[in-house]
């Protein structure tokens, strides 16, 4: 009988190589906590950043619709423009999906935000549609004055 010290707890193993295996098993569990804290870190903040461009969006909407085109709403147009020029270096993916495919396996749409599946499957399609038309109102608002 082999008496092992295996993260402050002595345990009996019968043989080397079993305390070898529940050592490796102890270590992967340990790295598969350590990489699901990092998804879940990446997810949040990926979603607290799809909030805020929702956010952004919706002020931009709401200024074009009350004829109120302000200091925000052209500081919201740069960022939005800027979040394009980052997604084209990045060949259409954002930066945030590249972190946390590191952490994981799924094919999934969501894999990197809480958003539900379809929504993720679909984001850029729909916000880039709902930015180009809140455009197209702010240069017939500004046109009209």
């Amino acid at each position: 009988m082999i008496y092992v010290k295996l993260f402050n707890n002595c345990v009996s193993i019968k043989s080397v190589n079993e305390a070898l295996l529940i050592r490796r098993k102890s270590t992967l569990s340990y790295m598969n906590r350590s990489n699901t804290s990092k998804l879940i870190l990446a997810k949040t903040l990926h979603t607290i950043i799809w909030v805020f461009f929702n956010v952004m969006l919706f002020y931009m909407a709401y200024a074009v619709i009350v004829n109120k085109i302000d200091t925000f709403v052209w500081i919201g147009i740069a960022i939005i423009l800027l979040e394009g020029l980052v997604l084209l270096i990045f060949s259409k993916i954002c930066p945030l999906t590249i972190i946390a495919r590191k952490y994981s396996d799924s094919t999934r749409d969501n894999f990197d935000n809480y958003l539900p599946n379809w929504l993720a499957k679909h984001n850029k399609l729909i916000y880039t549609l709902i930015f180009v038309s809140i455009l197209i109102g702010i240069l017939y608002r500004t046109a009209t004055r």
